[in-house]
């Protein structure tokens, strides 16, 4: 039996270089798209074409007439990004996997688990409503023209080399100092993270499934979580004994750190929990391998391992010092 053809548009990232390695461990032939800059580094038996995605001349002359049993595609952001795409693929591939995000969710969700029937719309945070727009542009080809859709959606996604935004090295070093990080709202709401190679386990399964066609999949684990928890795992990881929080509204948070306000008030705050079962159903036996314990672990070994990659931010942790001061 032929091995599946795989075509990546981007994919180098922490996501997709992830999903690449899972991909060639099972015997996927698989193609890369990327302009080769800040990427991850890819398995040898990957085949990369070096170009810009967004240039349609130069995309298609390096497709040639190829033709691909999935088309996944990890760059686009908008329905300007995945228009160009149902003509180049219609006929070519018996499946177009668009990498969307769990954050097309509404915001506060109206019940929880969030299902993928659950209601989407997000007229203000700018990242999640381009993203939802792509979907909907993608959704129409899929009614109207046949396109064989699949939408996957990651949620809070990391490996080792990452930290949990808005949890950053400089707040594990003030933890260190027995200073406070601070923490939005009281700590409490809820949150899911996955690592990279579980998000990774959960997608190549989808890859020339026909039964995930015109389907939409949540690709995220069952590690549910506080915000405080988070920080304090992370304190753990580190060896912090008594990690100090303290804990800010959203609102006051984004007034002394401006480029945190949108993100912390449109998404993080709001408690977020998952059902699985489509997940389930599609990939039968799928579970999550790496706990956020020892996710943690990993993050802070990987940061310890080169103090380079250990930024202290003087400006974030003065804009802590002032929240706690004036309280």
């Amino acid at each position: 039996m032929s091995a599946l053809r795989v075509l990546f548009l981007g994919g180098a990232g922490m996501i997709g270089s992830a999903v690449a390695r899972e991909a060639v461990q099972r015997g996927i032939d698989l193609t890369v798209v990327t302009r080769g800059e800040h990427q991850r580094t890819l398995p040898p038996e990957v085949h990369a074409i070096r170009t810009d995605v967004r240039d349609a001349a130069a995309l298609d002359a390096s497709l040639g007439g190829a033709e691909y049993d999935a088309v996944v595609n990890w760059v686009g952001f908008s329905p300007a990004h995945v228009l160009p795409d149902v003509d180049r693929f219609a006929g070519r591939t018996g499946q177009y996997v668009f990498v969307s995000t769990c954050s097309v969710f509404g915001r506060p969700v109206p019940q929880l688990p969030i299902t993928e029937s659950s209601p989407r719309r997000h007229p203000v945070f700018g990242y999640a409503r381009e993203k939802l727009a792509a979907e909907l542009t993608l959704e129409d080809a899929y009614r109207e023209r046949g396109l064989p859709l699949t939408i996957v959606r990651p949620m809070h996604t990391y490996d080792e080399t990452t930290m949990i935004f808005p949890v950053t090295w400089t707040a594990i070093e003030r933890m260190r100092r027995g200073e406070a990080s601070v923490v939005h709202g009281d700590g409490t709401s809820l949150w899911t993270l996955t690592h990279s190679s579980d998000v990774a386990r959960a997608l190549v399964p989808l890859l020339g499934n026909a039964h995930a066609i015109g389907e939409s999949v949540n690709l995220v684990s069952g590690d549910i979580l506080t915000w405080d928890q988070i920080h304090t795992t992370l304190a753990t990881a580190a060896g912090i004994r008594d990690p100090q929080l303290a804990h800010f509204s959203s609102e006051s948070i984004g007034r002394e750190v401006p480029g945190w306000a949108e993100v912390l008030q449109e998404d993080f705050r709001h408690s977020i929990l998952f059902d699985t079962a489509q997940l389930q159903r599609l990939v039968p036996g799928y579970h999550p391998q790496v706990s956020f314990s020892e996710g943690a672990r990993r993050i802070v070994a990987w940061h310890e391992a080169d103090a380079a990659r250990r930024d202290f931010d003087d400006e974030l942790s003065g804009a802590f010092d002032r929240l706690i001061r004036n309280g």
